[in-house]
């Protein structure tokens, strides 16, 4: 499968509002249209498919024209990412989405710190709180305080990442 650039993550690139370790930073730019997936797996930056996945479901990456592929998540209207559709669970001790609360986390934070980072300096304390926040409970606790700083719309997909 070939993949691009959308232009959510050309802004992305230009301005850093997505957090991406250098080695994703490094593959996202190798996606040119051009470059397979499996050529930027092989090409020995330690990039791994959970970073591509990622990258997909933030909405900053999608399928070439005339690339076959499987559906990809699409970014919602007012710039938050949507999530990609989760199977059921079927491990004791997780949610019907079967995502572990590491993965949650890990899906939530980058949404996070995009909700509160676009709040300027009205927002600065609660943009430190989010960095400063390292488990998935800290999000937890933190999102009713995002969600009424940018209203239950912005907050949908901060929700669904967290809870879903």
């Amino acid at each position: 499968m070939i993949l691009v650039k959308t232009p959510a993550g050309h802004q992305a690139l230009k301005d850093r509002s997505v957090p991406m370790t250098p080695r994703q930073r490094s593959a996202f730019i190798l996606f040119d249209g051009k470059r397979s997936v499996d050529e930027v797996l092989a090409n020995g930056m330690g990039i791994v498919r959970e970073d591509i996945d990622h990258m997909v479901a933030l909405g900053l990456l999608e399928a070439a024209a005339g690339s076959a592929t499987s559906p990809a998540p699409t970014p919602m209207a007012g710039g938050a990412p949507a999530e990609a559709p989760k199977p059921a669970a079927s491990a004791a001790g997780s949610s019907s989405s079967g995502r572990s609360k590491q993965q949650r986390y890990k899906d939530a934070y980058p949404i996070a710190i995009q909700l509160t980072g676009s709040l300027g300096l009205m927002g600065f304390r609660l943009n430190l709180q989010v960095e400063g926040a390292t488990s998935y409970e800290d999000l937890l606790a933190l999102a009713p305080k995002i969600r009424a700083a940018v209203g239950p719309e912005k907050a949908a997909a901060l929700d669904k990442a967290l809870n879903d």
